[in-house]
């Protein structure tokens, strides 16, 4: 089987030396420990390894649990608390690190493009810049902007432009809701998470982002998070409330407009993720290599009682469709 990992995060040196020299200017900080790194941009905290930075180890990483190809992407705290100047240059730092990272490693390494959403005049100007580097074959974007949901009228350009590329965008959550309440035992990641990507397709459902853009795709994090799961919810409201009558269809007939990784951490959830929305519309992720990520995810996929068939289009064919392999 083609295997590619849609879900799979990278810091690069050069965009970790930006954040480290501009980044205190704006607020942010990175300390280091040897290979331990820990980066904050105001509320916002991540810990996290050379594992995350070097290419060597993960190609032996990926080489050990057979997955052939990485879409790399950025995470915590991407870009948008910088100031946009910060922030476009926080980007092409990284777009410029994952085009070189293709160079080097054609047949391993494709990226996902940051853009300094906060000004979407620049975002759309470095999308356009970004979509001619070598190896780069969709964009990132977090489940909000600084508190902007994301059917905010701000962002359709992009949209557009992303649509006219054919390039996918990815979904991953990164400031996430309910903050107040998710201090303790981790749950700003167990429960805010899978909350927050939730509300993001939510908002591009009942907010006419999907009409408006019918050939866009985008990929949910961490098999949808919570928007499958209440998808019957969605659908009864649409049918009983006021708020939602200017909708033509049920929130459950754009299941399929959406693509979902495989990090369910239970075969049942992705039992259930691939019965919803069907093998074609499910991708193979790790959140590479986060504690909470799945440490060999193509293991994961064979132990799922599907066919063979359908266990090759969610190791790779279903993302070489997305990333035009």
């Amino acid at each position: 089987m083609k295997t590619v990992d849609i879900h799979a995060h990278w810091y690069p040196e050069e965009w970790i030396r930006l954040f480290e020299k501009d980044g205190p200017k704006e607020g942010a900080a990175l300390e280091r420990d040897g290979d331990k790194y820990r980066i904050r941009a105001g509320a916002m905290v991540n810990a996290f390894d050379q594992r995350f930075v070097g290419l060597d180890a993960r190609l032996a990483r990926m080489d050990q649990i057979k997955v052939q190809v990485h879409a790399l992407s950025l995470t915590t705290p991407m870009v948008y608390w910088a100031s946009p100047a910060l922030g476009l240059a926080l980007s092409q730092a990284f777009n410029d690190a994952a085009a070189a990272a293709h160079r080097a490693h054609p047949e391993r390494f494709l990226g996902l493009a940051m853009l300094p959403m906060q000004d979407p005049a620049l975002a759309l100007k470095e999308l356009e810049r970004a979509a001619k580097l070598p190896g780069l074959r969709g964009m990132y974007l977090a489940t909000n902007v600084n508190g902007l949901e994301l059917d905010d009228g701000r962002f359709w350009d992009v949209y557009a432009k992303a649509e006219e590329l054919g390039w996918a965008i990815f979904l991953h959550p990164v400031d996430t809701i309910g903050k107040d309440r998710t201090t303790k035992y981790y749950l700003k990641n167990l429960l805010g998470n899978p909350y927050d990507t939730g509300v993001a397709a939510a908002h591009l459902v009942f907010g006419g982002v999907l009409d408006r853009f019918p050939k866009l795709e985008f990929n949910l994090p961490h098999a949808g998070g919570a928007f499958p799961g209440l998808i019957g919810r969605l659908d009864h409201g649409t049918k009983v409330r006021a708020e939602l009558k200017h909708m033509k269809q049920l929130p459950s007939a754009y299941l399929r407009r959406f693509t979902y990784d495989t990090i369910g951490h239970d075969d049942r959830i992705n039992m259930n993720l691939i019965r919803l929305v069907g093998a074609d519309r499910v991708t193979l992720g790790s959140d590479y290599c986060f504690d909470m990520g799945l440490d060999d995810p193509v293991a994961a996929l064979k132990r799922l009682d599907i066919k063979d068939k359908e266990k090759a289009l969610i190791a790779g064919a279903n993302a070489a469709r997305l990333l035009h392999l």
